[in-house]
């Protein structure tokens, strides 16, 4: 995995407050489903403590790999 680049702007939280992020990491393929995807993660500095994530994927991410959630039953399908 290459080193995150530069992050060109600001982000604004679920709590609204403002980050900068760490880095960026391009075009980092993962697998889902055995079907590769070239993603962008922006990297954070996490401020939670003893959370179980390592990892959160956004909206970008779930778009791009066409993800779909039903609320009511709480299940995620791609």
């Amino acid at each position: 995995m290459s080193k995150p680049k530069l992050a060109p702007y600001n982000m604004c939280m679920g709590n609204e407050t403002i980050t900068k992020p760490l880095g960026l990491i391009k075009d980092l393929e993962i697998i889902v489903h055995g079907i590769p995807y070239a993603m962008t993660f922006i990297v954070i500095h996490s401020i939670v403590l003893n959370s179980n994530y390592l990892i959160l994927l956004g909206h970008p991410w779930l778009k791009d790999v066409k993800v779909s959630h039903d609320w009511g039953n709480n299940t995620i399908t791609m």
